[in-house]
């Protein structure tokens, strides 16, 4: 392996300079010690890399593109030995995130993340929209769900559950739903999703398998935190998160219901585009995402 990486210098120098001679110079060996790697090269490859003459030396077209190659190695190697040094020195600079609107709820966790790392500066954009994290320059994005795309590295930073909850002022005169079909006697919240306009459905379950149900839409919103206030104003019962609602139902403002009818776990995940190495800044993101969040460390 040295003895390739040595001739793949001697090839590179003498490929910028044209000439052996002064390849050596630079390298601190003789003329004739360059000639001989760049022959084994040669040999090794089973093709000319140099036009040889008394005076000069040209590259072939092979040349051509094993020059381009292998300064593309030269790249990765150096930008990885940055990118490991750096590791050494405190997490600084702009992270750029998208998060859910949702992920307004987060912020308690995003703020002593700043307080941690006061040399990262945060750019956050909230949508619910599906970004291109590549294309549109994102060093992270946190998601909920499944991801697909090959392209982006992931990790499970949170997970959570959906629970039906309602006033106490609404339920008691209207009465408590039993069963998942009682429902359907009650004003119901709805969250939709923005990009689609489609709502949202409750995960509702009875005898071991999930029930669909076409549920009252008395209030529809794109956003969790008006369900939350109207929820909380007797307006009527919602299906929303339990890192929304938990402080909540805690205070006594909301109660949980058909609890043994609600059966799923949703996931936070925070993506970023694939790398070797994830600069120092994007890991201190993702260990305290996955260590503060709910509360609670999520493992790799």
């Amino acid at each position: 392996m040295m003895d390739h990486m040595a001739g793949l210098g001697a090839f590179m120098q003498a490929a910028e300079t044209r000439s052996f001679v002064a390849a050596g110079r630079q390298l601190g060996v003789s003329a004739s010690a360059i000639g001989k790697a760049v022959a084994r090269l040669e040999d090794r490859l089973g093709v000319r890399l140099f036009h040889r003459s008394t005076r000069s030396i040209t590259l072939t077209p092979e040349g051509v593109l094993f020059l381009e190659r292998c300064r593309r190695i030269v790249c990765e190697i150096e930008a990885a030995e940055l990118e490991l040094s750096q590791r050494q020195e405190a997490p600084r600079g702009k992270l750029r995130v998208s998060l859910p609107l949702v992920g307004m709820l987060l912020l308690p966790a995003i703020g002593a993340f700043v307080r941690t790392y006061p040399e990262i500066e945060l750019d956050l954009d909230f949508t619910d929209r599906l970004v291109d994290v590549i294309d549109e320059g994102f060093d992270a994005v946190i998601r909920t769900g499944e991801v697909s795309d090959s392209r982006l590295m992931t990790r499970v930073i949170g997970t959570f559950r959906h629970q039906i909850v309602a006033a106490p002022g609404y339920l008691k005169p209207r009465g408590t739903p039993q069963t998942p079909a009682n429902l359907l006697d009650h004003s119901c919240l709805h969250h939709k999703f923005p990009s689609t306009g489609k709502l949202e459905r409750w995960p509702l379950h009875a005898d071991g398998g999930a029930l669909d149900i076409e549920l009252p839409a008395t209030l529809v919103a794109s956003t969790i935190e008006p369900l939350l206030s109207l929820a909380e104003q007797g307006i009527g019962i919602a299906c929303l998160p339990d890192f929304v609602v938990a402080r909540y139902i805690e205070a006594g403002r909301l109660v949980q219901i058909l609890e043994e009818h609600t059966a799923n776990a949703g996931t936070f995940r925070l993506l970023w585009p694939s790398t070797r190495y994830p600069s120092p800044k994007l890991t201190a993101f993702t260990e305290f995402m996955a260590k503060h969040l709910f509360g609670v460390t999520i493992r790799k």
